[in-house]
């Protein structure tokens, strides 16, 4: 693998640039590689999408190169103002950004697989977590305020260099903790874009080379009609066959083209579409639930456990399989619809201008989520507080590879409630 996949531009971004971007690894050596670091952080990315920002950067921006601080930055402002599950538009994107349209594919088949596949064998073996396993679950939580720290630390260097970005991050922390709602985070970001137009404006410097994205204008046109189609058409298909496979479909790709914020979010939007059909039960959905928490990977794979319960043996797994896709398709129909319109207007000073002022939103609404609900949730005590400081300084000062310091805080945390 070539490290030198990125370059720098006249305002001092790295991006893709059509040379770097020709030089790139190509053919299936390349999905596969984009698939393996996907399974790998499908493997290891406990905390749910605000850690998951966490170890993207750290495997996608720091350890490979693969885009640069600012890029992975616009990416992450794209996927959270856009609804469905943020962390898996973001791998998405990537992976597009590495391989093309199946380049994401892949991105999002590794990042989703293992998790998946853990739900529907729980559905299927109708297990629950023993209690023995609570140490450990305790500190894969607390390893997660070690990766938010680290990614808000790194981020808020590089984006809000200045006196007005940083003030505009402060803000967006404060009204963030005043006021936790997906609504908030919303109009922060929308509120932080026009801020950067109206205030931060341009740069002085030049525009520079739009970030090159394989996927063309027509293929975003095609993929964003499709996204709507379906959740137009799939309504009308549900009242108009009595089959169970189309009102799963429908109900999962609605739930995943509506929900914005993802993760937890997707409890209430779920819970009405499948509970009172009769498909699961309010116990099995709230075990399924708990098993999501323990699992890496995105939580929206909680929709794998309710498509395997839902449907009777031995169809468990194609069950699982087509909630599985319902959910996620909207996040991947909506994140080819916009990124190659991005690709071009990156290069604008007046969106430039635009996407700093969000970027310092982004950091200012991570910092307030690294207290809650990460902090909040994962410290209830100083010895927590003390494993989670060890853990971010074996991420940040020992540069150790995240899915050790995963399995060391998870082992500390078995201890800690060991010794309890």
């Amino acid at each position: 693998m070539s490290d030198e996949v990125v370059d720098r531009d006249n305002s001092g971004h790295s991006g893709l640039t059509e040379d770097v971007a020709s030089q790139m690894p190509h053919g299936p050596a390349a999905l596969l590689e984009i698939l393996l670091v996907a399974l790998r952080l499908g493997l290891t990315s406990f905390g749910g999408p605000i850690a998951h920002l966490g170890y993207f950067k750290t495997e996608y921006v720091d350890r490979r190169r693969w885009l640069d601080a600012a890029v992975f930055a616009d990416l992450v402002a794209i996927a959270q103002s856009l609804p469905g599950a943020a962390s898996s538009k973001l791998g998405i994107s990537i992976g597009i950004l590495r391989g093309g349209l199946v380049g994401g594919i892949a991105a999002w088949i590794g990042f989703t697989l293992p998790s998946a596949l853990a739900l529907i064998a729980f559905a299927i073996g109708s297990q629950a977590l023993g209690s023995e396993a609570d140490g450990w679950i305790h500190g894969l939580q607390v390893v997660a305020v070690a990766v938010v720290a680290l990614a808000v630390w790194s981020m808020a260097r590089s984006l809000t260099p200045d006196r007005q970005r940083a003030t505009i991050a402060i803000i967006a922390a404060v009204i963030s903790l005043a006021v936790p709602t997906t609504v908030t985070t919303v109009t922060l970001i929308v509120v932080g874009g026009v801020v950067g137009w109206r205030l931060l404006g341009s740069d002085g410097e030049g525009a520079g080379v739009a970030v090159h994205v394989r996927i063309s204008r027509r293929t975003g046109l095609i993929a964003g009609s499709l996204f709507v189609g379906l959740l137009v058409g799939l309504p009308l298909a549900r009242s108009a066959v009595d089959s169970q496979p189309i009102a799963l479909f429908d109900s999962f790709y609605r739930v995943g083209a509506l929900v914005f914020g993802g993760g937890n979010l997707v409890l209430p939007l779920l819970q009405p579409e499948v509970v009172p059909p009769g498909w699961v039960t309010n116990d099995q959905f709230l075990a399924g639930y708990g098993a999501a928490q323990a699992v890496p990977g995105p939580l929206f794979t909680f929709a794998a456990f309710i498509g395997a319960a839902a449907v009777p043996e031995p169809n468990g797994l194609a069950g699982g399989t087509l909630a599985i896709l319902a959910i996620f398709l909207p996040s991947f129909l909506l994140t080819v619809a916009a990124l190659p319109w991005w690709s071009e207007l990156r290069a604008r000073q007046d969106v430039r201008a635009i996407l700093r002022g969000v970027n310092a939103t982004v950091v200012g609404v991570l910092l307030a989520a690294l207290y809650h609900p990460v902090a909040t949730n994962a410290l209830s005590e100083p010895r927590d507080a003390a494993l989670a400081l060890a853990s971010f300084g074996l991420l940040a000062i020992w540069k150790m590879p995240p899915w050790i310091v995963v399995v060391a805080t998870a082992a500390g945390g078995a201890l800690l409630e060991a010794i309890a």
